[in-house]
């Protein structure tokens, strides 16, 4: 009976009911069964509080920026600038796709949305040079995943959330292992570029091509600098940060790219206010889910079920992230992080592994299940551009998975990947 809110959660998941009802018939189910309808408040207490929080209003303002810097042609701008750099090399437009990734994840915060601002413009652009729709996507996939490690990043912002760690730790952490899967999928696709036949790459471009292209793009680079300088340096919080990343992406489109009338304001807010409800009801869900966690004691059960396989600390997080793959797979990021979080932090903490450190492996290892079949988004969104099937990107997005996958382990192997920075800057 203790775990029966676990095989109610579990069916209603099988049967296809929706993430958010899950979170909030599992539990008032649960309570039904075991005549504890007394607690039934709590719950809904629960899911208000849980929207009802000042630092969680940076998700709404990120998915803002995100909205705008979309709306302002900020995509096109960023994908002309690595054109100059990268597109004369083998396997050109494919360097491109990696590198407007690691430019525009300090934008949009979303591995979805950036797959999706992303795939629309190389996608189409690498078909009609001759690259097949399956390698498009696949690498268009592949490095979509850095918007939501490369801060800002939605997702490690919940994960503060929930389970109250700093969120500027969290940045600082995540900034080298985003750029280590980020230059290393560069790499990968060098490699890949050996063992199969891609088209001519383009010629290199002029110094004035560079010159050009870099004052276009220079105006919506600076967004990162000013969010990630102003957030670690102390200027404002994560919240503040996130509402002038908002005002500084309008301020972009309005008047410096000039792409978004007025009247396209409109439909930007409804989109962004359409998108912060979904995400903040999931939260809300999420923190009513988890009080009745706590109250079954199941973390300790967890716990105790875990340190009976091992309780080496190393050993004991291969084993997580091994599961964490594994979720990763038939379960979205965001709510597995709100779910599961409360449940395994305590434990991997408890045998000596820092916060921060299982923070960010948690978080990378969840957006990696993003482009893992069956239920990746990221998946969905590039097949829907190319239309392409699953199963074919699939194929191609193997060796790009198998590093990303390597570069978890050895996150987890050599903590200082992770805890190096925020140490330098004092987090830790």
């Amino acid at each position: 009976m203790a775990f029966l809110y676990i095989w109610i959660f579990l069916g209603l998941l099988i049967i296809g009911t929706p993430i958010v009802f899950v979170m909030l018939l599992a539990p008032g189910l649960t309570l039904v069964i075991e005549d504890n309808t007394r607690f039934l408040n709590l719950l809904v207490q629960r899911l208000f509080a849980g929207m009802d929080s000042f630092p969680l209003m940076a998700l709404p303002f990120f998915i803002l920026a995100g909205e705008l810097m979309t709306a302002g042609g900020v995509t096109s701008r960023i994908v002309k600038f690595a054109e100059t750099f990268v597109a004369h090399r083998k396997a050109g437009l494919g360097q491109v796709s990696v590198s407007s990734s690691i430019m525009l994840a300090g934008g949009s915060g979303s591995a979805v949305a950036d797959a999706s601002a992303l795939g629309g413009v190389m996608i189409p652009g690498m078909h009609q040079a001759g690259y097949t729709k399956s390698f498009s996507a696949a690498i268009t996939a592949a490095s979509a995943v850095l918007a939501s490690i490369i801060p800002p990043s939605g997702l490690m912002i919940l994960y503060a959330f929930i389970m109250n760690v700093s969120v500027a730790a969290m940045f600082a952490a995540s900034i080298i292992p985003g750029l280590i899967i980020g230059f290393g999928l560069m790499v990968v696709v060098a490699i890949v570029a050996r063992f199969r036949s891609f088209p001519e790459p383009a010629a290199r471009a002029s110094w004035g091509e560079s010159w050009e292209a870099g004052k276009s793009a220079f105006m919506p680079l600076l967004t990162p600098i000013i969010l990630i300088g102003g957030i670690v340096g102390g200027i404002f919080t994560p919240t503040e940060g996130a509402a002038v990343a908002a005002f500084y992406a309008l301020i972009l489109g309005l008047f410096i790219t000039r792409e978004i009338s007025l009247p396209q304001l409109f439909e930007v807010f409804s989109k962004a206010a359409l998108k912060s409800a979904i995400i903040l009801l999931l939260v809300g869900a999420a923190v009513s889910f988890a009080s009745l966690v706590s109250l079954k004691g199941t973390p300790q059960l967890v716990s105790g079920f875990i340190l009976n396989i091992t309780t080496d600390p190393l050993m004991l997080f291969l084993v997580v992230v091994l599961f964490l793959f594994a979720i990763g797979t038939i379960m979205d990021a965001g709510p597995a992080i709100l779910i599961l979080a409360p449940i395994l932090a305590p434990v991997l903490v408890g045998v000596g592994i820092h916060p921060i450190h299982f923070a960010v492996v948690m978080c990378i290892t969840l957006i990696i299940g993003l482009i893992t079949p069956p239920l990746g988004l990221v998946l969905f969104v590039v097949s829907g551009i190319s239309g392409e099937r699953i199963e074919r990107i699939s194929w191609d997005l193997i060796p790009y998975f198998l590093f990303e996958v390597a570069v978890v382990v050895a996150l987890v192997l050599f903590p200082e990947l992770v805890m190096w920075l925020p140490r330098q800057l004092g987090y830790v």
